[in-house]
């Protein structure tokens, strides 16, 4: 059977042995180079992509190359555009790795990592920071409190944990329509809350949105090492658990069968997913649409297995994070646009595009 599916050239993706093959991997790898030579190389200051490029060398251990840069260029490669471009690999990453989880999860292809409340949570935390600190008008994207991404990360936490509970009120059983019903009720009465508070407290308007419509404006390596460990923890769970998620897409009581738990599953996966969205939103703001435009591309273009799908959701979403900053850095220079409305712009069509691709599958 599987000599048979490998012979057959008109089966569909969906169809042919899962599996990792070696040119996508080598694919997200490549994009991932690209993104990083390209974001360090483009900015107010262009610099030549190949002298970015052996100046990248040099980080290596052991790597001594000339790359032609002065010392004020090394400068804006090492310590200004490389933790934005890596901060953006991350948290790009993290989203779309999450959209892909969550989306085998709920067994729901138009799942997102902003899912659970996570988003809302996220948001009411960082207006209340706003509020009570003080900041009004004059709050800019890179003068914002320090306090910022830990209000954040416990804002997006606690609305997960607040869903987990509101899910579970009918009964002991958590199924995936429950919790998701639970998101949109939590994020409802943390959405109102917020617009309360922004109601009363208006010279933080400004402050408030330029974190809502997100960024990836750093200040050297501190984001990156905040963010990193729980990217690391994420990732390892998730990847881990990839191939239970292509057992929980034929049913719960299938996957029992197979010798699978589908709700101790199901929960940690949710939760690896969450922390890593938690962490992502903490240091970038809220930046949607990845976690939906990733892991459907990869799916309609290198199959829809999740062993295939979250591994180069990884790569891709990182690269892509990291592309679009790009865009937002150069569109309207001096100015910067908010990442999110690029990804917005970018994610709206694709959106049309996955409910008419859903509307021909169901019909």
């Amino acid at each position: 059977m599987r000599q048979a599916l490998k012979r057959d050239p008109s089966l569909s993706p969906a169809a042919r042995p899962a599996g990792l093959r070696k040119r996508w991997l080598a694919a997200g790898v490549v994009a991932v180079l690209v993104a990083v030579v390209a974001g360090v190389s483009l900015g107010p200051v262009s610099l030549p992509p190949g002298s970015v490029a052996l100046e990248l060398l040099n980080l290596l251990p052991g790597v001594h190359v000339d790359s032609g840069l002065t010392e004020r260029e090394v400068a804006i490669v090492t310590e200004l555009r490389l933790p934005r471009v890596v901060l953006g690999l991350l948290v790009g990453g993290l989203l779309a790795l999450a959209g892909g989880a969550y989306q085998g999860v709920f067994r729901n292809p138009l799942a997102d990592p902003y899912l659970l409340g996570v988003a809302a949570g996220a948001g009411l935390a960082v207006t209340v920071v706003l509020t009570i600190g003080g900041v009004g008008a004059s709050g800019a994207l890179t003068g914002l409190p320090p306090t910022i991404p830990l209000a954040a990360f416990v804002g997006s936490l606690g609305a997960v944990i607040m869903t987990y509970l509101l899910g579970a009120a009918g009964g002991r059983s958590r199924s995936p329509a429950a919790l998701i019903l639970a998101g949109v009720a939590v994020s409802a009465f943390l959405s109102a809350g917020q617009t309360y508070l922004l109601q009363r407290n208006a010279d933080s308007i400004q402050a408030v949105y330029s974190w809502l419509l997100g960024r990836l404006a750093t200040a050297g390596w501190q984001d990156v090492r905040l963010v990193l460990p729980y990217f690391l923890i994420t990732t390892v769970i998730v990847l881990l658990h990839r191939r239970e998620l292509d057992v929980l897409s034929v049913g719960d009581d299938e996957a029992a069968s197979l010798g699978l738990h589908p709700q101790r599953s199901r929960y940690l996966l949710i939760a690896a997913a969450s922390l890593g969205t938690a962490a992502a939103v903490s240091a970038s703001g809220l930046i949607g649409f990845v976690g939906i435009i990733v892991p459907h591309t990869v799916r309609m273009l290198a199959g829809s297995s999740y062993r295939v799908i979250l591994p180069l959701s990884l790569l891709f979403g990182g690269a892509f994070l990291a592309l679009t900053d790009v865009v937002a850095r150069t569109a309207a220079a001096p100015q910067e646009i908010p990442i999110g409305v690029v990804t917005a712009l970018l994610g709206g069509p694709f959106f049309v595009l996955v409910l008419r691709t859903a509307r021909r599958v169901l019909t």
